[in-house]
């Protein structure tokens, strides 16, 4: 069986007025359209094809096939055994090595090289992009578009302070501009921030609803806004990193910081470790996926609450988003 996404115009917001139970089951979270079709379960006699996990929400890139064929019946412990032969690890550690640093450094050069040409292609609007990566580009759009409709069930947005963490080429910038939000927008890429103050100046007629586009990793923010966005970006931190990246966020938010993130379950995890199989060249950062029991832990240290939730699915894109307000 594979995944197959669904879509629906409607878009659904679960707000919590106290914490949630921990560690909810992917069938009692509400979720944003597109919704994802459950599949059935790994033990099946049938054969059963995994959608490739590089296509979750970040720069673990794209694949030139549409799916990865698993045996069936009886293949969980097959399966178990071809994954303790790959050392990804290993593989991280020289990509590392190569740029001279860690994590950061990896993630820095991709996106201003390589990186950057395929992800421009992804959230813009031509047609040079393969099936997978029009898929990522429908699930980005589709976060981008809750990520705004949660900021206006409270109403305008007209001349609130709003910081875009992690802003790629302007795809959630610019929209909050023509809104009328003074909104700052900084990335770790200089590559992507000349893109997005390109594509701004292309698309907003107000040039004095122009961000403020600046080359900055996220550690180096500051400042006080209204509300601190960071959409598709903690995937290239893991846990014990994003916990201080969660706090340093909410500390520069007064009243709402919104995060999305490629959630970690027991399938997206397989799904990943499949994907690792096939490295490839796109396949240049490491890809952290985060439980949403840990984000909303981490929330909790600094005095916030995650007050709405959904998830967003398409074929080849998984995204929790969230959004926190002071508890």
């Amino acid at each position: 069986m594979a995944y197959s996404a669904s879509f629906s115009s409607s878009v659904c917001f679960h707000c919590s007025p106290s914490p949630p139970s921990p560690t909810p089951t992917p069938n009692s979270i509400p979720r944003f359209s597109p919704r994802l079709t459950r599949p059935p379960s790994l033990t099946t006699t049938r054969p059963l094809t995994l959608p490739p996990p590089a296509a979750l929400p970040t720069a673990v890139g794209d694949i030139d096939g549409t799916s990865l064929a698993v045996l069936g019946g009886g293949s969980v412990a097959a399966l178990a055994a071809v994954l303790s032969l790959t050392d990804p690890e290993r593989r991280r550690k020289l990509q590392a090595v190569e740029v001279g640093g860690g994590d950061k450094e990896v993630v820095k050069e991709y996106f201003n090289n390589s990186g950057f040409q395929r992800w421009k292609k992804i959230y813009g609007d031509t047609d040079d992009v393969n099936k997978v990566q029009k898929d990522i580009r429908l699930g980005h759009s589709k976060t981008v578009e809750n990520a705004i409709s949660m900021l206006l069930d409270e109403g305008p947005i007209t001349g609130l302070t709003i910081c875009d963490a992690g802003c790629g080429t302007g795809s959630l910038s610019i929209p909050l501009a023509k809104e009328g939000a003074i909104v700052s927008a900084s990335d770790i890429s200089a590559a992507m921030v000349a893109e997005a103050q390109k594509q701004a100046e292309e698309q907003l007629e107000d040039k004095n609803a122009m961000p403020n586009f600046e080359v900055k990793d996220l550690e180096s923010l500051d400042g006080k806004y209204d509300t601190v966005i960071c959409l598709d970006v903690l995937i290239h931190y893991p846990q014990s990193k994003a916990d201080g990246m969660i706090a340093h966020l909410a500390s520069l938010a007064q009243n709402r910081l919104i995060l999305s993130f490629a959630p970690k379950t027991l399938y997206y995890d397989l799904l990943k470790r499949v994907g690792e199989l096939f490295p490839g060249p796109s396949k240049a950062t490491r890809a952290y996926l985060h439980a949403e029991a840990d984000v909303e832990r981490a929330l909790k240290k600094v005095g916030w609450r995650i007050r709405k939730r959904g998830l967003i699915t398409t074929q080849f894109y998984f995204s929790r988003l969230v959004e926190a307000v002071p508890a």
